[in-house]
């Protein structure tokens, strides 16, 4: 039987993704929308961030301060590059691709590490198994096979390299994130999503996906 603060877990993650991908149909309806969630984001990322190099540089105030001022740049590119390249229609089709190709990633190492569990993937991440990593990369590939597919009506080999790639990439992210919540002994970034953890326990993995995987896309095609 599953206990009963597992299964409350799991139903709070469900309602809070089922918003977060409300929000998304809003984003990709209204710039202006994706503008002030791109900002809410950027900015709770950034605060959380925050938290996680305090604990982490306690003695360090410069190079927390480095790594801080780092992020925020970062965070800022992202944002910017984001909301400029959405106001062109073909690109904007492209940046949510591979989005939702990052959201395919996450699920697929949710559903195959709890249905099939297996080895660890890294002592980084407790959490993390092999067959979630390979599930990560099914899902990755599937995500933006179908949605390529539902556009031109084609389907390209090359695709699935790109999914893959991306898919590499939010992983990588993922554990980037989870070193740092390691060293800081925190178990989330935040508390501010509902069976998610904090705005940066939901966006590591995109922060480098979605940059490598357009990025990738634009060198195949």
């Amino acid at each position: 039987m599953v206990p009963f603060d597992m299964l409350k877990g799991f139903q709070k993650r469900i309602y809070t993704s089922i918003i977060l991908l409300l929000l998304l149909i809003l984003m990709i309806a209204d710039n202006h929308i994706m503008a002030f969630f791109l900002m809410l984001t950027g900015i709770f990322s950034i605060l959380e961030f925050f938290k996680i190099t305090s604990r982490i540089f306690k003695k360090n105030k410069i190079r927390q301060l480095s790594f801080n001022i780092i992020f925020i740049i970062y965070i800022f590119c992202f944002c910017t590059y984001f909301l400029t390249l959405s106001s062109f229609l073909h690109l904007k089709m492209l940046i949510f691709i591979i989005l939702l190709t990052c959201v395919g990633s996450d699920i697929g190492g949710f559903v195959f590490g709890k249905i099939l569990k297996g080895p660890k993937l890294t002592k980084i991440s407790p959490n993390k198994t092999i067959s979630g990593a390979i599930g990560s990369l099914i899902f990755s590939s599937l995500f933006m096979l179908i949605m390529i597919y539902y556009l031109t009506k084609s389907v390209d080999p090359f695709i699935i390299i790109i999914g893959c790639i991306t898919s590499i990439a939010c992983q990588l992210g993922d554990l980037f994130f989870s070193f740092l919540k390691r060293k800081s002994f925190l178990k989330d970034s935040g508390n501010f999503l509902p069976g998610h953890g904090g705005i940066l326990d939901r966006v590591d993995g995109i922060l480098l996906g979605m940059p490598v995987g357009f990025l990738t896309f634009l060198i195949f095609y």
